[in-house]
């Protein structure tokens, strides 16, 4: 198991390690200046200077990320249970949906402010609707894809809708589920970013905004890497769980067939 890990994990840490070593010595021998372009070694010692200050960053931005994802995933997933079963209001709201997705979030933070204010909820409203588009396509869609031949025969079984849902059609969509969560995750962060350039005082886009400001492009990629590293985190959290509830969900069929 470790050997097959090593084997998935080692050529994409190969492939950084070494842009990490070009860029340090194209960096030592063009002798850029270290406001223009600091070194990897550069960075990293910024970062380690800078540990209480990024920890107390990193925890604001990662508990409005958070939040953020728990309130779009579950009004995507509200969204599609709600429209699966109803294909003229699906028909209708869908179009709709894809339009939501089209509005800059730049442009729609500054409204919501004016609506809701300063404090935590267009946050939460921003990062809410980047979750949600993927969430709600990837679960009807799955939800769409159920085995006909099934549903045809548990019809004939007498089930009733509820148990058509619950028993069949979203078990069978939860691959597709967790693509959505895997997507929506990643969108999370960058839109808790976005959303802290505009208003706030704390979190690693506001952090962003001081040391752009103050032209530390070193901190600047420290910050970038911190987006980067909880934009991981979030896609492996998300996939971890995946893991359990599908193989778990497989396993129980498996059982029920040969029963």
């Amino acid at each position: 198991m470790n050997r097959r890990r090593w084997s998935q994990a080692g050529p994409p840490l190969a492939a950084v390690l070494l842009l990490l070593v070009v860029w340090q010595l194209a960096v030592m021998l063009l002798q850029v200046d270290k406001w223009m372009l600091p070194s990897p070694i550069d960075i990293a010692k910024e970062a380690a200077a800078s540990v209480p200050v990024l920890l107390e960053h990193t925890w604001a931005t990662l508990k409005l990320t958070l939040l953020g994802f728990t309130f779009g995933a579950a009004f995507g997933l509200i969204v599609a249970m709600l429209l699966h079963p109803i294909p003229l209001l699906k028909r209708a709201i869908y179009p709709l949906i894809i339009v939501s997705q089209n509005i800059p979030t730049i442009a729609l933070l500054p409204l919501l402010m004016i609506w809701f204010g300063f404090g935590l909820m267009p946050k939460i409203v921003v990062i809410t609707l980047v979750c949600f588009f993927p969430i709600t396509i990837a679960t009807m869609d799955g939800l769409m894809q159920t085995d006909r031949t099934m549903l045809h025969y548990m019809r004939m079984a007498g089930a009733s809708r509820s148990q058509l849902f619950w028993k069949l059609e979203l078990p069978h969509a939860l691959p597709s589920v967790f693509s959505g969560l895997k997507i929506a995750a990643t969108y999370s962060v960058m839109s808790a970013i976005v959303a802290e350039w505009l208003g706030t005082d704390k979190g690693i886009g506001y952090y962003m905004v001081l040391q752009k400001a103050a032209f530390r492009t070193d901190r600047m990629f420290v910050a970038i890497a911190i987006v980067v590293l909880l934009s991981i985190a979030m896609f492996t959290i998300v996939q971890w769980i995946e893991r359990r509830v599908v193989h778990w969900q497989q396993s129980s069929k498996t059982e029920n067939e040969l029963s």
